[in-house]
């Protein structure tokens, strides 16, 4: 806690749920073994569960005046009697969700891969379905704040930022162990939350349900491979229904397309439509989509089990299917076939470039040794 002798003397507190949780699970009976800033086991997690769950304004408020009782203070009992005293609000919430392995020696691998498929995390179009808040970014009107990844290292230790205008989500590997999820909320605002302390308890639900989704996303992310029944499902025709389920081709354009346009409106809380569809396709096709072709692609993208129809309405919400789909195709078709289709030029990495070569190489050998002529 720390006091200001000048006018108007604000007052700052600092708290660690954490350190809190552990004395009160040492006095309930609880036993468990301390990560640097958490918990790395314990034997009830029920319990310890539900004790942090006990932290809210109650207990931060009875800390703060056991404290204003013991320290001196430039305000007296006189003045609070008359009204002046202090009513304390939120200026930086933490909340945290840590995972730990249960092999430690596989968690910095597990965690290097997760970033590198993650540090397009800051967009503003993941940003906003992490968050649950609608980003605009025209010139008219966009949402203040600069939405970005950013990677802080320090020695071997990396943290991912996220920022969303004035609050941040991070991830980091937890004393090489846990993967830790952390929102740091430092302005209540940005979630339309009150800054006063008895909103606490909405900042936290609010803040939890955006570590969920970090970790629900980047669980489909990490998860998305078809197993191949559902990859010919959508690949090839199908009857569902009764009816006849276009195929979704990988690599035809238009197919490519779409499942660009589903990763990118998943974070639509109107649902997609036929106008919203449109007006994605357009500018990733660079070509005019008509009515009749948005229809027929949201008629097959229902018919395979990729969208839902919500009743009463001609809207429509990505399915689990439907997200994996979009993630599979897009995650291929950028991360690995556009990298090797591209090998043979200056841009490919020159490791990639030199196996190539080498293979080459090896199969003229071959062909020569059979005596077959290598093709013109």
């Amino acid at each position: 806690m720390k006091i200001c002798s000048y006018f108007p003397y604000p007052i700052k507190v600092w708290v660690n749920g954490h350190e809190w949780a552990k004395r009160q699970a040492r006095r309930a009976g609880i036993g468990f073994a301390e990560l640097s800033n958490g918990f790395a086991s314990c034997t009830d997690p029920a319990a310890l569960q539900a004790i942090c769950d006990q932290l809210g304004p109650a207990q931060i408020q009875a800390f703060c005046h056991r404290w204003l009782d013991a320290l001196p203070t430039p305000l007296s009992e006189v003045d609070e009697v008359g009204g002046y005293w202090w009513e304390f609000s939120m200026r930086q919430i933490e909340t945290s969700r840590t995972i730990v392995f249960h092999a430690p020696r596989h968690a910095r691998a597990f965690f290097e891969a997760l970033v590198a498929d993650n540090l397009d995390v800051g967009r503003p179009d993941t940003v906003e379905i992490i968050f649950d808040r609608q980003i605009r970014t025209g010139p008219k009107r966009a949402t203040p704040g600069v939405f970005k990844t950013k990677v802080v290292t320090r020695g071997v230790d990396v943290t991912v930022n996220a920022f969303y205008r004035h609050s941040r989500i991070k991830q980091y590997l937890k004393d090489g162990r846990a993967l830790r999820i952390e929102t740091v909320i430092n302005s209540p605002t940005d979630l339309r939350v009150g800054r006063r302390l008895h909103h606490l308890d909405e900042l936290q639900g609010k803040a939890r349900a955006i570590n969920n989704r970090l970790l629900d996303t980047e669980r489909v992310g990490q998860g998305c491979v078809l197993a191949s029944p559902a990859f010919a499902r959508v690949a090839h025709p199908t009857i569902e229904e009764g009816r006849r389920a276009p195929a979704l081709r990988f690599g035809d354009p238009r197919v490519m397309a779409l499942a660009g346009a589903l990763t990118t409106c998943v974070h639509a809380v109107t649902g997609l439509s036929n106008r919203s569809l449109r007006a994605l396709m357009t500018g990733l096709l660079g070509a005019p989509y008509s009515i009749g072709q948005a229809s027929y692609d949201l008629r097959r993208l229902r018919l395979k089990g990729l969208i839902a129809r919500q009743p009463h309405s001609n809207t429509y919400t990505l399915t689990p299917d439907g997200l994996r789909f979009a993630i599979f195709y897009t995650k291929v078709h950028n991360r690995v076939l556009t990298p090797l289709l591209a090998a043979d030029q200056p841009a490919a990495p020159p490791p990639l470039r030199q196996a190539l070569r080498t293979i080459d190489q090896h199969l003229n050998d071959y062909l020569a040794q059979a005596r077959l002529p290598a093709a013109a």
